[in-house]
């Protein structure tokens, strides 16, 4: 029994090595293994948001060399395009290649309508606007009226509201609330 005692506490030793070995091998494999990559962002949400990076013409350019299998081209089109780094550009495109989209022009932001209480704008011509009723007549000469404007002030006054009409004539020339008045009264009838 003697002769089987020693190989056994040797065999019973290279197992406990072999086993101390692995588990330091696999805590030093964890250590030096990089932590795992942020989720990627949906891809039918990444090629929504690169397709409105790009024009119509830059969009049609991109969407053929995909279909003609240059990927490459594409990724170059969609970097000079947008800017965007290698990498991003890259990702742009295989998005846009797995998830087509079609072309939504931008929406137009639509232009404020400037309201009449604004700070009138100011015209390079003057503009002259005559009144008058038997041997009375006004002038108002401005470079703040213009056809469409003196148009709503004849609409204002024929339509029986002469303070708006004055209003809007002293905010649109450099004559007096009273002149104004007097101007608006001729018009009127």
């Amino acid at each position: 029994m003697d002769s089987l005692l020693i190989p056994a506490l040797i065999l019973v030793l290279v197992a406990v090595g072999v086993l101390l070995a692995a588990r330091a091998w696999s805590h030093r494999g964890e250590r030096s293994r990089p932590a795992a990559p942020p989720p990627a962002p949906d891809s039918g949400e990444l090629a929504r948001a690169s397709a409105a990076k790009l024009n119509q013409e830059q969009h049609r350019r991109i969407y053929a060399l995909i279909a003609q299998g240059q990927a490459m081209a594409a990724i170059k089109v969609y970097l000079e395009a947008t800017g965007e780094g290698l990498r991003a550009s890259r990702d742009a495109v295989a998005a846009l290649a797995a998830h087509p989209q079609p072309f939504r022009a931008p929406e137009a932001v639509p232009e404020p309508v400037p309201d009449e209480d604004d700070t009138p704008q100011r015209f390079s011509y003057r503009y002259r606007a005559i009144a008058s009723k038997g041997d009375v007549t006004r002038e108002v000469s401005s470079n703040m009226l213009n056809d469409e404007i003196y148009g709503r002030i004849r609409t204002l006054a024929k339509s029986g509201d002469t303070e708006a009409a004055a209003m809007a004539l002293t905010r649109h020339s450099d004559i007096s609330m009273k002149q104004a008045r007097e101007f608006i009264a001729l018009l009127g009838d």
